[in-house]
């Protein structure tokens, strides 16, 4: 179906979108205004042949407002836990991301898909940002990072509670986890007056990410404006959950317009393996965080919490509902946060260009 103006093609594709994070919340599916929308688009073009319309500065305020929050985690109380615990951050987030990649390795062997799109696709980091790295990275299938991605944090999502929560590892109070999460966001009359600060900030160095080729751009440079600001004394408010499921539904929009089925081979040999190498990612993580308590004296709930490859906020909700060291637990998932932005965008181009240069040179020597 064909529609003739952009504008109402955008506020069509904006309902459509709606609805979809709407039922999925409805359903209790993990980050719903993100998969919700990202699925109600691709059905609707897909299936329905929709002709609809996103345009990409709705998807980078998307981005601001995801960097944003990023910068907010980034406190000096946090920074200096952090400073305090580099070292063995920066061991169990390489351990994990060597084991990411092993398992990468490993799968690709298994299937017709290329290396650097299953490396990408099993880096632990959030779901948007690693998607917005696939999109900008040349040679990779972002229909595969995504669907491996989305398996990957629901399989997560829905086992690491189970583990936690077992006596082995620790119990639960009777905290409301509705109650917990409601906490984590801040409230509209909160906002005001250093929103408009921030949001002056954010653009700004958005654009000035974008302009000297940061990977993820609108994404990094809200985060470090923002970080740097709060680290002389400007409180960032914290944004209502509202805010934070729009700019969830500005990116899932983005990639569900994207994404092309036909861009998977094997349909369901690729899924077979998503699932698998999600399993034993988590498999692997928990035997990191059985190391992880002889090396730190923490709990085997906080150690789990600290290197399981999920979101900060997801872990730091169950965290807070176990009773682990909720500090110890949003320091790592922060530090690797920070890690793949920052150290593994650049170290994978400089992997991806050796490897077209060695390739192009056994190519001329054939020749």
């Amino acid at each position: 179906m064909r529609f003739q103006s952009s504008t109402m093609k955008i506020i069509i594709t904006l309902v459509i979108a709606i609805v979809g994070g709407t039922l999925f919340s409805f359903l209790h599916i993990p980050v719903p205004w993100l998969l919700g929308p990202m699925l109600a688009a691709l059905f609707s073009t897909v299936v329905l042949k929709f002709n609809l319309e996103w345009p990409k500065e709705i998807r980078n305020t998307g981005m601001i407002i995801v960097g944003y929050t990023i910068g907010l985690s980034m406190t000096p109380s946090a920074l200096h836990e952090m400073g305090l615990q580099l070292p063995f951050m920066l061991l169990m987030t390489v351990l994990l991301i060597i084991l990411s990649a092993g398992i990468a390795y490993f799968v690709s062997k298994l299937s017709n898909h290329d290396y650097r799109t299953l490396l990408l696709a099993s880096i632990p980091g959030g779901l948007s940002q690693i998607i917005m790295l696939a999109e900008e990275t040349k040679g990779i299938n972002l229909a595969v990072v995504t669907i491996t991605q989305v398996i990957r944090l629901i399989i997560i999502i829905l086992v690491i509670p189970l583990l936690v929560l077992i006596p082995f590892l620790g119990e639960s109070d009777n905290s409301s986890m509705e109650e917990i999460q409601t906490s984590a966001f801040g409230g509209w009359s909160d906002l005001f007056p250093n929103i408009f600060i921030f949001a002056v900030i954010c653009i700004v160095f958005a654009i000035v990410a974008a302009k000297i080729k940061f990977p993820t751009a609108y994404l990094i440079g809200p985060a470090i404006g923002t970080a740097i600001f709060q680290a002389y004394g400007l409180d960032g408010p914290m944004l209502p959950s509202t805010v934070i499921n729009m700019a969830q539904l500005m990116l899932g929009i983005h990639v569900g317009l994207i994404l092309k089925p036909n861009q998977i081979p094997r349909e369901f040999r690729t899924f077979a393996l998503a699932i698998g190498s999600g399993c034993f990612l988590v498999l692997g993580a928990t035997v990191l965080s059985l190391f992880f308590t002889h090396i730190q004296p923490v709990s085997n709930a906080t150690a789990l919490l600290s290197l399981a490859p999920g979101g900060m906020d997801q872990m730091g909700i169950i965290a807070h509902a176990i009773h682990a060291d909720l500090s110890v637990v949003s320091g790592y998932q922060l530090f690797r946060t920070l890690f793949i932005f920052f150290a593994v965008p650049p170290f994978i181009r400089v992997l991806f260009n050796v490897a077209d240069k060695r390739r192009m040179g056994q190519y001329k020597n054939i020749n």
